[in-house]
């Protein structure tokens, strides 16, 4: 028994150095550097307590990358996993009897593409699409139709919207493939069977696809919340001064990249990225606590 506990621990040291060496300590570093004025130079910060947060609290643009992170959380998971649930019912089960549509495969690879591009590469892509001018995909139809332009990326009503559709659209894809191959795994003959007795699309669906696929929407959810806390590239990129106009679109690591590498506030930016950590930590404990739920097994 001891010689088999000192083969496992022999195996295991070696990586769990590394993960206490380049993921814990850097977390407990930025715990320390959050309660400091660290301006990324000094040798000696100076030890302020919670000042910063103090500061983050009454800070109005920390307010609104909190509304947009939120409604990120509540809109991306839901229209994504709508849209990808919807489409992959219809690639798997949407033609005659139990089968696909026709041309289902072709149709995977299409939704799966945009998971190809880098988000830069998106970013760069939508500015052309949503350009305010004539050129602009979007506003040329409407300029030759005399229409006025939309301000896709310079109206502050629309462009959190817009930033919210260029996510959808990348992720959609990845979860129509995972719903998918979780579909594929269900037996066609419970499908047969709820026909049979008569049971129509849309019985089929919420009686036996959604909660068969329920694991996989629950991981999808996570995943996507994750995501809509963790976005900054297309923010980044693709908007007008990283997150405007007017903080319109900015989110919360937006803020933590402008106040490190723009004014130089390490600290600040240590501070944002512990409330960054809680919020996102306590989401996914939240959203596995809710959406538990007995295993069906088939």
């Amino acid at each position: 028994m001891l010689r088999r506990r000192l083969f496992i621990t022999s195996f295991l040291a070696a990586p769990v150095t590394l993960y206490l060496v380049y993921v814990i300590a850097p977390y407990v570093q930025a715990f320390y550097i959050a309660m400091t004025d660290w301006r990324g130079v000094s040798a000696a910060p100076r030890f302020t307590g919670l000042e910063n947060f103090q500061r983050l609290f009454s800070d109005g643009i920390f307010w609104k990358a909190v509304s947009h992170n939120a409604l990120l959380l509540v809109l991306l998971p839901l229209i994504t996993i709508v849209l990808a649930l919807f489409f992959a019912f219809l690639l798997n089960v949407g033609g005659k009897g139990v089968t696909g549509v026709r041309g289902s495969k072709f149709y995977r690879v299409v939704f799966f593409f945009p998971q190809v591009l880098a988000v830069a590469v998106v970013a760069v892509l939508f500015q052309q699409v949503f350009r305010p001018d004539d050129s602009g995909m979007l506003n040329g139809p409407l300029m030759a139709l005399g229409l006025s332009p939309v301000g896709f990326l310079s109206d502050p009503s629309v462009a959190f919207w817009s930033v919210l559709g260029v996510m959808v659209w990348q992720a959609v894809g990845f979860y129509v493939v995972l719903f998918s191959a979780g579909l594929a795994s269900i037996p066609g003959d419970m499908f047969e069977a709820a026909q049979i007795d008569g049971a129509g699309r849309f019985s089929l669906f919420f009686r036996i696809t959604l909660p068969l696929l329920w694991d996989t929407v629950q991981v999808a959810w996570v995943y996507l919340g994750i995501l809509a806390l963790d976005v900054f590239a297309i923010v980044w990129v693709m908007t007008d001064q990283h997150g405007g106009p007017d903080f319109s679109t900015t989110v919360m690591a937006a803020e933590i990249y402008r106040n490190a590498f723009q004014y130089f506030r390490f600290g600040y930016a240590s501070a944002l990225g512990v409330i960054m950590f809680f919020f996102t930590i306590g989401f996914a404990i939240l959203a596995l606590r809710l959406s538990r739920r007995e295993r069906i097994e088939y």
